[in-house]
């Protein structure tokens, strides 16, 4: 299936859809303190979405039962928020939101510390947010989707951490996953060219140790084979003719 290039007013649509997630984020990062549980985040996100006229694209999405993904520490992605789970000082936690504009979405993931955390943590969670930039040079009419691909694993291996590969990236637009598939690893070529107009969820998760993962007995949570830690950094991407635009960044 081709991947899909949005009108000037779909992209319009989808920037409002973008600019809800991203303040989104900004309120839970203010909110994400020890002793609150990922339960009362997830709470206050529905909250804030619905009140923006919007809908949380993941709660019911293939019956996942939440407004956002909370991931703590080792877990990878798809962490179903709980009224056990309270975050505590020194946790990593990644949170993941979506938000469904009039018939648009818009998706974006940031790995927050939670009081005082380890400089392993820190480092972690640094260069997973610098391998996404790193993989934009190469965000542009013209260039192949792959290269994008292909940068973020040669920067992330420099450090010594792993890729995912169990998990990718997507198109995005009138469906939360739309074509294509958009891996943080190289591939045998160098995929489809990019068009301006396109619009991509480009979303490096990077493990401390092994690539390896494993789903948990909830069918959701996945978390690393070896128990390290994991980050994860994602942006809704609008490819232009001469570069790219970030649409959920404030």
């Amino acid at each position: 299936m081709p991947i899909s290039i949005k009108s000037n007013n779909e992209i319009e649509l989808m920037r409002e859809a973008g600019q809800i997630v991203a303040r989104t984020h900004e309120l839970l990062k203010n909110l994400a303190k020890p002793g609150i549980s990922t339960w009362e985040l997830d709470k206050e996100a529905e909250k804030y979405i619905k009140s923006q006229n919007a809908f949380p694209s993941f709660k019911g999405y293939m019956g996942f039962p939440s407004s956002i993904c909370a991931s703590i520490n080792n877990e990878v992605v798809h962490g179903i928020p709980s009224k056990k789970n309270k975050l505590k000082d020194g946790d990593i936690i990644s949170i993941d939101i979506g938000a469904l504009y009039k018939g648009y979405h818009g998706d974006a993931a940031r790995t927050l510390t939670i009081g005082n955390v380890s400089d392993e943590a820190k480092k972690l969670i640094k260069v997973t947010e610098e391998c996404f930039f790193k993989g934009m040079e190469f965000a542009k009419s013209g260039c192949h989707l792959f290269e994008i691909s292909a940068t973020i694993q040669e920067y992330v291996e420099a450090y010594g951490y792993s890729v995912v590969r169990d998990l990718v990236g997507h198109g995005i637009g009138k469906k939360l996953h739309e074509e294509p598939q958009i891996p943080n690893f190289k591939q045998k070529n160098r995929g489809p060219k990019l068009e301006a107009g396109m619009v991509l969820a480009i979303e490096p998760m990077i493990n401390a140790g092994m690539q390896e993962v494993r789903w948990l007995d909830d069918d959701w949570t996945v978390v690393t084979m070896d128990g390290s830690l994991s980050a994860h950094y994602e942006n809704t991407v609008l490819i232009k003719e001469d570069g790219y635009e970030l649409l959920t960044v404030l």
